[in-house]
Parts: structure tokens; sequence; C-alpha cells
């Protein structure tokens, strides 16, 4: 059995276009070729696959043949290949990246993260998105040894050589513990009750901000990495800690979470902020998404008069 030759991308526009406009004439038409172009070119994909591609006896409409049908899933994905191709060069040539680096806080808000990537897949689709969640000192690390060129950091960048930076919203912080937790069961917390008991701290990754706490009370504590540890641990009755609000939303109506009236402890502001390198400015598609989470964060609003963590 002879193997089939290799169709050029021309012989495979010109076959879908016969096939979406259901004509040699329509064909022609779209491409603005002559029809004998178009037979000429389909004869000839034909005799490069061994295979014919439209049954054309008996009516004036060329009709895909099983063949044909096997080939055109195939040739739609050749074509969108080549498109996507032509657009990436393009956006390349216009100064847009190929690629976008960027390390989130992990106490974004889901929503307000997931939000910003569906508009950001829609206004830049030849761009991929590589995504680093972190904590505490790991974003403004990744971003000083340009490992992502844009970060959405919490507040603990001041002082941080060689980074510039914009405000990008806030969020409320506020102690939490499960309802059979013994702060819980306390009709008053007196001042310093929380040094009593575990509390879970998030712990950070990075050299950045090693070794230092952040809104730590408590002698006992355990620290974790992962955010969503955090909060299972919590949901459990094993200690308790500060978990941003919109995380906790749901469990604080369920009532699998209270929040603690620890007059010592209240909770905060946690304040986000957009950084880059001074000497590596964002290029355009993450200027788009620099600017999407500082535009959302100006409607954020600071409840319950808290400070800032």
């Amino acid at each position: 059995m002879s193997n089939p030759g290799t169709p050029t991308y021309e012989q495979l526009r010109t076959f879908l276009a016969v096939v979406d406009s259901g004509s040699f004439a329509g064909a022609g038409r779209q491409l603005n070729r002559a029809v004998s172009v178009i037979s000429y070119g389909i004869g000839n994909l034909e005799a490069q696959l061994g295979v014919l591609l439209f049954d054309r006896e008996g009516t004036r409409t060329p009709k895909l043949t099983e063949a044909g049908r096997g080939v055109l899933a195939e040739a739609r994905a050749i074509g969108a290949g080549f498109d996507g191709l032509r657009a990436k060069v393009k956006g390349l040539l216009e100064g847009l990246e190929a690629e976008v680096n960027m390390a989130v806080d992990v106490m974004m808000p889901a929503e307000r993260l997931g939000a910003v990537l569906r508009e950001f897949n829609t206004a830049f689709p030849t761009v991929s998105l590589r995504l680093h969640v972190e904590a505490l000192g790991g974003i403004a690390a990744l971003v000083l040894d340009r490992k992502a060129v844009l970060g959405i950091a919490g507040p603990l960048i001041d002082g941080v050589r060689d980074i510039d930076s914009v405000a990008a919203g806030s969020l409320v912080m506020v102690p939490v513990a499960a309802p059979d937790h013994p702060l819980a069961l306390m009709a008053v917390i007196p001042p310093g009750a929380g040094r009593d008991h575990i509390q879970l701290v998030l712990t950070d990754r990075s050299p950045l901000t090693e070794g230092r706490d952040f809104s730590v009370m408590s002698s006992r504590t355990w620290r974790l990495a992962d955010l969503g540890a955090k909060h299972a641990l919590l949901r459990e009755g094993i200690g308790w800690g500060n978990m941003p609000m919109p995380m906790i939303a749901a469990d604080l109506m369920a009532g699998t979470l209270v929040r603690l009236a620890m007059p010592d402890h209240p909770g905060g502001i946690y304040r986000f902020a957009g950084i880059w390198r001074r000497d590596q400015l964002p290029g355009p598609a993450a200027s788009w998404l620099l600017r999407q989470f500082t535009e959302r964060g100006t409607a954020d609003n600071d409840l319950d008069r808290l400070g800032d963590l």
C-alpha cells in the first residue's frame, strides 16, 4: 500500500473553502480564484492523499465522501493551527508577549482571579499564561528572580529594593475557629486568650521574609504552607487563625466556622499591590492584567474600620 503524500496549506485551505461555501464556485469567490483553479487544486489534493474527497456525480453540489469527512476534521485542526501561528507571530511583531509569567498572592479571591483570567484569554488568545500562586514574600521573590514579570502581592513588599508597585485592592482578614473550639464557646473572649491555644499560621516559603511572623500572637503555632490546608484544619477545630473573608463567607453562613471577637486581635485589612521590577517593565498583555487588578481593586471597601495588617 502506498503512503499518502503531504498536502500543502493552500490545498487544505481550498478544501475547507469548498466545504464551507458548498461549491467550487463559492470557494472561488471566497479565495478570489477561478473555478478551474479550485477544481485543479482539489484534484491535486485527492491525488496527493490517494482518496476521493468529494462525490461529484449526479449533483452540481459537491458532497463529501466518507474519506472526505474523515479528512475534514484534521484539515480544520491544521487550519486553526496555522491561523494561531500567524496571529502569534503578528502579535510578536507588534511587541506582544508570547507568554506572561504572573505570580499571585494566595489570598486573592478566586472569583476575581478567575474573572480577570477569563477576560485575559478572550483579549489575548495567542498569549500563554504561566501562573504562580504563592504566599507572603514568595510573590516578590519570583518577581525579583525574574521568574515572574508581574506580581499581585500582599502587604509585605515595603522596603523591597528594585521593585515598583501600585495599589491593587484589599480584603478583610478575620480570626475564626470551629464552633466547638474553646475560644468560640466563650461568651466574652478576654485579652490574651488566644495565646493559650494553637494558632494556625501561613508560613513563608521564600527567603525574602523567611523567619518573620505576621499577625502571630500565640506561642503555640502550627505553620502551614498551604491556605487550603489551613482552612481545613480550622474547620476541624484544631486551632484558630486569620482567614480572608471571601474564602470563609460560606462557612460563617453555614456555621462551620465562627468569627472570634478577640479584643486584642480583631483582624485587619490585607492590601494587595501590583509589583514589577524597575528594570523590566510589563509588556502589553502583562500591563493589561495589571490594569484589570488595579481597576477592580478600587471598588474594595475597608469593612469594619479595621486597621492594616
